[in-house]
């Protein structure tokens, strides 16, 4: 097995195949040996599972992945990455290369499809331009999963892993604690890749629900959220006037009714405060 952490290794390797790195995909490879093992055996994968990988890269934490779960499918959206990968996941059996774009995939036919029978998680290291869009794609489309493992942007990783109703709180704290349970594992230093990014990384596991934490319409719960979060330093009160387009009178009732002090702000509210108020904007039905 080729050792992807080994810098002169990977120079070679791409080099070979004529790669260079692209800003626009966001390519940073990991080189730092001890992170991989740790983030597929964080994930999930072993005997009886299957693992959904985005944005393998080279392949260094495909590797770990296919020596634990029984397969592994990764989605690669660059195209020059694909004869590298034939290359480094060679000796491997168990794994799926899709050359594809995540956010335009079907990913409950892709799972149904590929992963009968098995437990499936979600592991990558995201490029941090896609981060939200990609993790709230695998939690609102309501996948067959059991836990999404994913390294991200340290300050990422901490807004989505803050509690909520923290003033460190966000609208994506909100949204992903609707679906999951989230956790911070561990941290990852920018010169655990190649070539280094400016910022930290993190790695974060999204453990996730059966069910919504909350009892709400979700249509209405998440245009709540999005309407309390689009002007975050101002009061709960008007952040709803504006953001669901309705009378500073008509706003001020609707938190009267779910039972919340119009001059509390957004970063204070709890899930159920938004559902209360998700309710209520719904006609006071669940």
């Amino acid at each position: 097995m080729k050792r992807l952490s080994d810098i002169g290794t990977i120079k070679e390797l791409l080099s070979r195949h004529g790669f260079s790195f692209s800003k626009a995909l966001g390519q940073n490879f990991l080189v730092n040996p001890t992170v991989c093992p740790r983030m597929a055996e964080s994930s999930g994968a072993g005997q009886g599972v299957g693992v959904l990988e985005i944005g393998p890269g080279i392949g260094v934490l495909t590797q770990e992945l296919c020596q634990l779960a029984d397969k592994v499918v990764a989605v690669e959206l660059d195209k020059r990455l694909l004869p590298v990968l034939d290359e480094t996941l060679a000796e491997f059996d168990n794994i799926k290369i899709v050359n594809a774009d995540v956010l335009k995939l079907d990913l409950n036919r892709l799972i149904a499809e590929e992963f009968d029978g098995l437990e499936v998680v979600v592991c990558a290291n995201l490029p941090y331009y896609i981060t939200s869009p990609v993790i709230m794609k695998l939690l609102e489309d309501r996948l067959p999963v059991t836990a999404v493992t994913v390294m991200v942007q340290k300050e990422a990783a901490q807004r989505i892993c803050a509690p909520v109703g923290s003033r460190e709180s966000g609208a994506v704290t909100v949204s992903v604690n609707y679906y999951a349970k989230p956790e911070l594992l561990f941290h990852v230093s920018a010169g655990s890749f190649m070539p280094a990014p400016k910022v930290d990384s993190a790695v974060i596991r999204l453990d996730i629900l059966q069910e919504p934490s909350v009892d709400c319409d979700r249509a209405a719960f998440f245009r709540v959220v999005k309407a309390a979060f689009s002007q975050r330093r101002k009061v709960i009160a008007n952040s709803l006037s504006a953001g669901l387009g309705i009378s500073k009178s008509n706003a001020a009732a609707l938190l009267e009714q779910a039972g919340i002090a119009p001059n509390a702000r957004a970063e204070q509210l709890s899930l159920q405060d938004f559902a209360a108020i998700a309710r209520q904007l719904n006609g006071g039905n669940p």
